[in-house]
């Protein structure tokens, strides 16, 4: 039994680490570094566990302000911040981050490692009778919002990576950081607050996530495709 639960909570990362890495069409990075970087956020995801467990105990608020105390500092603050801490030193220094895209690779990378280990707890903690729903619920819902908040990350990470003004450096670098520590709050937020309506706004907001971090992910894709066609050019003149 403990095998098929394993197999529920692996497979879902596995498809979305092949569909990430399918993405990479023109100038795929070495294998032997994304397992570094989904390492990296096995090591995140322990960390942040440490870090939440101490925030959930020295809590002492109640009601709404718990709610907006556990989503946006708990779990938003918390798990983007170190996401943070851990992939951009790394992505400033990696001679194989050479282009906007790779940023984003990389970040889903590491974001899905640290997806690795919640996912496992999550599903082999919860009785047998309710492990297929939740490892079905995280499949669709929890682990695509982790690759969502990702893409964000690595989105303006690679802006503030490869732009040269300093202004708009710190700017992009704030908003890596800062957008995805909202995005993720606002999403626990509705998840957690159970009101009538929050359903329904909860599969708006999903769905606004999935488009502009897709628009995001097509706009990096493009840009690597017309760079790749430039290099190809160049070789043919030589």
């Amino acid at each position: 039994m403990k095998i098929k639960i394993l197999i529920l909570a692996i497979s879902p990362i596995v498809a979305f680490l092949f569909w990430i890495y399918l993405k990479d069409k023109y100038d795929k990075e070495p294998i032997h570094i994304l397992i570094k970087y989904f390492v990296l956020g096995i090591l995140t995801s322990v960390l942040g566990i440490i870090v939440e467990r101490f925030l959930i105990k020295i809590n002492i608020l109640d009601g709404m302000n718990l709610i907006i105390y556990t989503s946006f500092i708990v779990a938003g603050l918390t798990e983007e911040s170190l996401k943070a801490l851990m992939l951009i030193p790394n992505l400033l220094k990696e001679k194989y981050c050479n282009e906007k895209l790779d940023c984003i690779i990389y970040s889903v990378f590491l974001s899905l490692g640290f997806a690795t280990v919640e996912n496992l707890i999550y599903i082999l903690s919860e009785s047998n009778e309710l492990v297929l729903q939740v490892s079905l619920s995280r499949a669709i819902i929890s682990i695509p919002a982790h690759i969502m908040f990702a893409i964000t990350m690595g989105y303006y990470v690679g802006k503030y990576k490869f732009e040269e003004n300093k202004f708009k450096r710190r700017e992009y670098l704030i908003m890596s950081i800062l957008v995805p520590i909202l995005l993720h709050g606002i999403f626990d937020f509705i998840l957690i607050i159970k009101f009538r309506w929050s359903i329904m706004v909860f599969i708006f907001y999903i769905i606004f996530l999935w488009k502009i971090n897709l628009d995001k992910l097509d706009k990096y894709m493009e840009i690597s495709k017309v760079r790749f066609l430039r290099y190809i050019k160049h070789r043919q003149r030589k």
